[in-house]
């Protein structure tokens, strides 16, 4: 079969499309003909041997795929790698059916992003109806869908983006405000913005950005940190965090993977949402398999918006 593999850390050139044996059965797994894989920053962190979790070589990124398996049957799953190909391993435990009013291009915006703004906003924040929450990159993959998630529920949303489209399309999605990300003044901005302080905040760049959003957080406020996009991890001001009585959490998807009830209760919810038009999954670029290393180069520009993904079909 055909696959992404990885031989060694480095840029976007170290992914190449060869022929592989196909995965071996394991118990309590299926094996699934992927239709998408989704392209995500956790990605860029395997490639660049950044990644929380260890990575040996060589290696088949990809932490999700929508497919078919059992004849026909639609499913979308989340995998620990190897989703870069045109078959893989899912455990049964995060794998779903897809309902036949849901796309595949939704789906796979739905099992690592959606699921994770889902937990984010609702496990690791707890947002509530009236709070003011920050969401970084607002026209992405997964900021796209926790700002329309934030709003839904009754949260003030302030959105963080890098471009005017990308600012636009944050406000279309339900943003109150939306800030440039790149501005120096951040902290500032996120204020004016805000009318003050805000309740909640995710994070995912790290660095000064880290910095300059838990600024803006007030006193007894929550922020969530699920990346360090930026490539620079930030330290935490122990002294702030007294002062204020601040609460800084993390967050990596994969420690609910063998929870029996978060993310079925997560997959629910989102299903149903798209469903009822009230969330709309964001879909953007679709490469090739043999594109991988264009996708790869892509998100870590941040030029496009949406879900990224890679048609194994083609």
């Amino acid at each position: 079969m055909r696959a992404i593999v990885m031989r060694e850390f480095g840029g976007p050139d170290v992914l190449r499309l060869e022929e592989v044996p196909e995965p071996v059965p394991r118990s309590g797994h299926a094996l699934v003909d992927v239709t998408l894989a989704g392209v995500n920053y956790a990605d860029l962190h395997v490639r660049g041997d950044s990644y929380l979790a260890p990575v040996e070589l060589p290696c088949t990124p990809g932490n999700e795929v929508v497919g078919t398996l059992d004849g026909g049957r639609r499913v979308v799953g989340l995998c620990r790698g190897g989703g870069y190909a045109e078959r893989t391993l899912l455990h049964r435990r995060v794998t779903w059916d897809v309902p036949d009013d849901i796309t595949d291009e939704q789906a796979v915006a739905l099992a690592l992003q959606g699921n994770s703004a889902w937990h984010l906003l609702f496990t690791a924040l707890r947002i509530t109806e009236g709070e003011t929450v920050v969401v970084p990159a607002a026209a992405g993959g997964l900021g796209s869908l926790a700002v329309q998630l934030a709003a839904r529920a009754g949260a003030k949303v302030i959105g963080l983006a890098g471009s005017a489209p990308k600012r636009k399309l944050a406000q279309e999605l339900g943003a109150h405000a939306v800030v440039d990300s790149t501005a120096d003044d951040l902290t500032e901005r996120i204020l004016e913005a805000a009318g003050g302080p805000v309740s909640a905040a995710l994070e995912m760049t790290g660095g000064a950005t880290f910095t300059r959003t838990l600024a803006a957080v007030a006193p007894r406020g929550r922020l969530a940190v699920y990346g360090y996009a930026g490539g620079e991890l930030a330290t935490v001001p122990t002294r702030d965090l007294m002062e204020r009585s601040l609460t800084v959490s993390g967050f990596w998807l994969p420690q609910l993977y063998g929870d029996r009830t978060a993310l079925p209760t997560s997959m629910r919810a989102l299903f149903a949402a798209v469903a009822d038009g009230s969330l709309t999954p964001q879909t953007g670029a679709a490469y090739a398999l043999g594109e991988a290393a264009q996708a790869h180069h892509d998100l870590g520009a941040r030029t496009g918006t949406g879900k990224l993904a890679l048609d194994v079909t083609r």
